[in-house]
C-alpha cells in the first residue's frame, strides 16, 4: 500500500492548536507501517474521554472542547483517522473502507491499550468508534454520541430510488458543489437515499476535494444568504474564505490533491444500497448494542439534517440510553464540536460525574 505523510511544516501557526503530537504506529493487512497521530491533553490519571473526528474534519475539530474538559480534570485523547490531519494517507481511494477504517483504529486503541473510557463520536467518528466500542466493550465505562449513526441500507428504499441511485453513481456528469450542498440541506424531507448519494457522488469524484470551504460553511454562524454572497466572492478569488483560519486549519493536512483521497472515498463507505459490505458487522455490532447496559448518552444538535433519526434509533434500542438525561443542543449544527462546544462539553462533563459511581 502506498501511504503519504504530510510534512509538519504544514501545520505550524494553526489557530487554537497548541497541542502535541503523539503518534502510534499500526500495520495494515499487507504489512504496511501505518502511523497514526492522536492528542493526548489533561492529567494523566483523569478519566480518559476519547473524541473521534468525521468527516472531512480531524482533531482540530476538538481544540475549542479540549481546555474545557480537560479544566474539568478529563484526560482527552483525540485520534486523527488514516487519511486525516497528522496521520498517515494511504494514497488510493480504493483503500478506504468501513472495515478498513474499523480495523486500522482498533490496533491503535490496542496498541495503546486504553481503558476505562468515555467514548465520544460524531458523525464518521461516531459510525467508526461505535465498531470499536461492540469489539471491546469492556475497554468502555460509557458512550457519548452525537450526530451519528450505526448505520444499514434502508429497508424501506424503493426498487425508483435504488435505481435512481444506481443511475446517479453512473452517470458521467459529478454534481456541483452547489448542488451537493442543496441536497444535503434537504435531507429531512423527500427521498434521502438519493440526496445522500450525491455528496457521495461529490466527494469520490471531485479531484480537489474543497475540505476547507466545506468546513468553513459547514461551522459558520451566517445565513444562507452571506454564505451564498461568500462563496461567490471565493469564486472571483475575494472575500473572507481565503483569510480564514478555519480554511487553513481544515486544509493543512492536504499539500496538494494526493493526499486527499481519505476525505474523498469516506461518504461512499456509508452503507446505502441493499448488499452493502459492511452489514453483517453492523448488524453483529448492533447486536452488542441492544445488549448494552453501560450509560449511554445523546447529545444531538435540533438543526443536522444528515443525522436528525438516529437519536430516537439509539435511545429506543440501547438498554444502556433508558433514562439517561439525553439532550439537543440547539443550533449545533453537524459539527457541533465546532459550534456548540461549550454545550457539548458540559454535557460529557456532568455525564461522566454523574455516573462514575455506577
Amino acid at each position: 500500500m502506498k501511504i503519504l505523510r504530510t510534512p509538519d511544516k504544514c501545520f505550524v501557526d494553526l489557530e487554537g492548536f497548541p497541542f502535541e503530537p503523539h503518534y502510534t504506529t499500526i500495520y495494515t493487512s499487507d504489512g504496511s507501517e501505518l502511523r497514526i497521530h492522536h492528542v493526548d491533553e489533561g492529567p494523566l490519571t483523569g478519566p480518559i474521554v476519547l473524541c473521534m473526528h468525521g468527516e472531512p474534519a480531524w482533531s482540530y475539530i476538538y481544540r475549542k472542547m479540549i481546555p474545557l474538559l480537560t479544566a474539568a480534570g478529563l484526560r482527552v485523547i483525540a485520534p486523527d483517522l488514516p487519511g486525516f490531519g497528522k496521520s498517515d494517507k494511504p494514497a488510493n481511494l480504493e483503500d478506504y473502507s468501513y472495515q478498513n477504517q474499523v480495523d486500522w483504529m482498533n490496533a491503535w486503541l490496542l496498541a495503546n491499550n486504553l481503558r476505562g473510557m468515555t467514548f465520544f463520536g460524531q458523525d464518521w467518528g461516531g459510525a467508526i468508534g461505535l465498531r470499536m466500542v461492540a469489539d471491546h466493550p469492556d475497554r468502555f465505562d460509557r458512550v457519548v454520541v452525537s450526530n451519528t449513526g450505526l448505520l444499514l441500507p434502508p429497508e424501506d428504499a424503493s426498487e425508483e430510488e435504488i435505481r435512481a441511485v444506481e443511475a446517479l453513481m453512473a452517470s458521467s456528469r459529478t454534481p456541483t458543489l452547489i448542488e451537493m450542498g442543496r441536497a444535503l440541506q434537504g435531507m429531512t424531507g423527500g427521498s434521502k437515499l438519493l440526496k445522500f448519494a450525491t455528496w457521495q457522488k461529490f466527494a469520490w469524484e471531485t479531484i480537489d476535494f474543497p475540505v476547507g470551504i466545506l468546513m468553513y460553511f459547514g461551522t459558520s454562524h451566517g445565513s444562507r444568504l452571506s454564505n451564498a454572497i461568500n462563496l461567490g466572492l471565493h469564486k472571483l478569488g475575494l472575500g473572507k474564505i481565503a483569510r480564514s483560519p478555519v480554511v487553513k486549519a481544515y486544509e493543512a493536512p492536504y499539500p496538494d490533491v494526493s493526499y486527499k483521497m481519505g476525505a474523498r472515498a469516506m461518504p461512499r463507505c456509508v452503507p446505502l444500497l441493499p448488499g452493502d459490505p459492511s452489514t453483517d458487522a453492523q448488524l453483529k455490532a448492533w447486536s452488542v448494542f441492544e445488549a448494552f447496559e453501560k450509560p449511554f448518552l445523546c447529545a444531538f444538535s435540533d438543526d443536522d439534517p444528515i443525522t436528525a433519526t438516529q437519536a430516537d434509533e439509539f435511545r429506543k434500542r440501547v438498554p444502556g440510553a433508558k433514562a439517561q438525561p439525553h439532550t439537543t443542543i440547539s443550533g449545533g449544527g453537524h459539527f457541533v464540536q465546532e459550534k456548540a462546544p461549550e454545550e457539548l462539553s458540559k454535557a460529557i462533563i456532568e455525564f461522566i460525574r454523574s455516573t462514575s459511581s455506577r
